[in-house]
């Protein structure tokens, strides 16, 4: 799933638990996501306004990523050096924009997310997609990001560390950090294990102590 991109930039093993192990849980803050999403959908499918088509709920997919997913909205700006679409005159250049609860995150999984997002509509519309945006509710403002070569390699890396692990069916050990406490698997992860020490290290230090 193309959503787990951003998963997995923000923690492994909290993408391996819930894409892999199949796992999940909610709280308040999934909860809202999930209906500020539903309300990002909650429209005609598509929309003209002038010159920009507004697509909301588009299937993506890329057979070079090997991901899949659902863009909450792509708009068709017409233009000169756009593509063409199928019962609209004119060119049209397709620009994609993610829906987010909250505000802007300190990390870049969410200008990973948009980027994987434009290389699938890349490679399904044989275009070029330079900038996208993101949108964050709390803030009710839209942050441009730029698709440079630098986020497409990290993007194009990263789907393929997330096949490594999904084909070998591995779940990474815990990194404990600052978003630990706000995450809805906390009860599942159990970050506060990964400070006890394993058996193996126990026996061994009581052998030296010996």
């Amino acid at each position: 799933m193309l959503s787990g991109l951003q998963h997995f930039a923000y923690c492994r093993r909290q993408w391996a638990l819930i894409h892999i192990e199949q796992q999940w849980a909610e709280n308040e803050r999934t909860v809202d996501g999930q209906l500020f999403h539903k309300v990002a959908h909650n429209s005609e499918k598509t929309e003209k306004r002038g010159d920009l088509l507004i697509t909301r709920g588009l299937m993506i997919k890329s057979s070079q990523l090997g991901l899949a997913g659902i863009c909450d909205v792509v708009e068709f700006h017409r233009a000169e050096d756009g593509i063409s679409l199928f019962s609209y005159e004119g060119l049209w250049k397709p620009y994609p924009v993610e829906y987010k609860k909250g505000l802007p995150k300190t990390n870049d999984a969410d200008e990973l997310q948009l980027c994987a997002q434009a290389m699938c509509l890349e490679e399904m519309l044989v275009c070029h997609i330079p900038s996208g945006s993101l949108f964050y509710g709390e803030n009710r403002r839209r942050k441009t990001v730029e698709f440079t070569k630098q986020l497409r390699t990290r993007v194009y890396d990263m789907a393929v560390e997330m096949h490594d692990l999904w084909n070998k069916g591995y779940t990474p050990r815990v990194k404990p950090q600052k978003g630990c406490n706000a995450c809805s698997l906390k009860e599942i992860c159990t970050p506060k294990l990964s400070k006890v020490k394993e058996v193996s290290a126990y026996i061994e230090s009581k052998l030296m102590e010996e």
